[in-house]
């Protein structure tokens, strides 16, 4: 039989052994997170902030759209040679400054991170004002319009209005990590879970 002692010493070493694994749990989710915000980070928040108050679109979108489209580096130029944060093609910022948002701004603004930022959530209000749908936005965006109008029109690719499937795997492959940076932001700074 054993001892009262034992049991005693043994039932120490037991919660001795679950306090050490909580411990390392808690220290490995620390690290974790703090690996997460880094990954995940808010830049620019004034600027994200303001846009999205300006032009309702919400801040985890935007911030997911510089993620997926420049991680973060406001001097970043495409091969198609879209530039900035939200790698606007200078066209495309041409048209936005002269014709919708009225500003006439110089070409250089482009790289302005403020201007880049509200440019390009000025896009993303009016393609979803356009389109209604957030993953739709997102295919225009990453392959214009035109196609997007496109595969709208042919049963292949669309019912009822929405994308059901994307021919282009570039594209397709645009619109996953903008849902998953979506997910991520909305998880570490807007819902808490």
């Amino acid at each position: 039989m054993i001892s009262f002692t034992k049991k005693v010493k043994h039932a120490f070493i037991i919660i001795g052994i679950f306090i050490v694994a909580l411990a390392v749990g808690l220290i490995y989710q620390h690290i974790y997170n703090i690996r997460q915000f880094d990954t995940y980070p808010q830049k620019y928040s004034e600027y994200v902030a303001t846009a999205s108050i300006e032009f309702n679109v919400p801040e985890q979108i935007i911030y997911a759209t510089i993620k997926t489209e420049s991680n973060f580096q406001p001097n970043a130029k495409s091969s198609a040679g879209a530039i900035g944060l939200m790698q606007l093609m200078p066209d495309t910022f041409e048209w936005l400054t002269d014709s919708m948002l009225c500003e006439n701004l110089p070409p250089h603004f482009i790289y302005d991170p403020k201007t880049n930022i509200r440019y390009g959530t000025y896009m993303l209000s009016w393609l979803y004002d356009r389109f209604g749908d957030w993953e739709t936005v997102f295919a225009a965006y990453n392959a214009g319009i035109g196609n997007v109008n496109s595969w709208l029109s042919d049963e292949r690719y669309s019912s009822d209005g929405k994308l059901t499937n994307i021919p282009f795997a570039e594209t397709r492959g645009y619109v996953k990590r903008q849902l998953e940076h979506i997910k991520k932001y909305e998880n570490l700074y807007y819902t808490g879970e």
